[in-house]
């Protein structure tokens, strides 16, 4: 539902920044407030994962939360104020997984084993909440929006990253071209969103399991005769 449609709560007495909780609401049927917030930031995770910003449904939210919409305004403000606080929160560990694995890495070789750890930490990190990714990705978000600006500042911080990784990575094989780091960086972030969706699409798989996976495929391609 558009946040501006004729269904939205009404607007706050007070100004409230996007993405945050205005408010002190109530917890709701005995629930506490903290725990409400985060049962809804779930629901909203996968609502949004799955369908995208544009899509999202605010009432199939409500619904799997077993509250009414305008319980979900009360505490988020918006649809845009739900969606920004979920991006928050997945922004946050998928950078805190990636700078980890970064810094882990053995002082002798910071490239050699460092494409595993970045991935064995996001599966790690998401594991709970897979659909959290395409929040971050969403390719939804309506051009010149709040939202859209938030989401690319945050994917801007992790390409960043990326940018880091992958020029260490050819670093340790004696490659300085920033134009070879520039495109291995637009390759790795295409292979992780491509490892996430296959994730997605098979739930059996633990991140356990992915990450003894991505050891084996990336021996393969390190070991692939030329």
């Amino acid at each position: 539902m558009d946040p501006t449609s004729a269904e939205h709560a009404p607007a706050a007495t007070t100004p409230t920044t996007p993405g945050r909780r205005r408010g002190r609401p109530a917890g709701t049927k005995g629930v506490p407030r903290a725990v409400r917030e985060e049962q809804i930031l779930a629901a909203a995770m996968e609502e949004f994962g799955r369908h995208g910003h544009a899509a999202a449904s605010m009432a199939s939210i409500a619904r799997r939360v077993g509250v009414t919409k305008p319980m979900l305004y009360a505490y988020f403000d918006s649809k845009d104020g739900l969606y920004l606080a979920c991006l928050e929160d997945v922004a946050a560990r998928v950078r805190t997984a990636v700078e980890a694995a970064m810094s882990a890495g053995p002082p002798d070789s910071p490239g050699a084993r460092l494409p595993h750890a970045v991935l064995t930490g996001l599966f790690t990190a998401l594991e709970e909440q897979r659909y959290a990714w395409f929040v971050l990705y969403d390719r939804s978000l309506p051009p010149g929006s709040a939202v859209r600006a938030a989401a690319q500042r945050h994917r801007e911080a992790v390409d960043t990253l990326a940018a880091s990784g992958t020029a260490a990575l050819l670093h340790d094989r004696g490659n300085a071209d920033p134009l070879d780091a520039d495109a291995l960086k637009h390759v790795w972030t295409g292979t992780v969103s491509a490892l996430m969706g296959w994730w997605i699409a098979h739930p059996d798989q633990s991140a356990r399991d992915m990450s003894a996976r991505c050891a084996r495929l990336l021996t393969a391609i390190r070991t692939t005769p030329s």
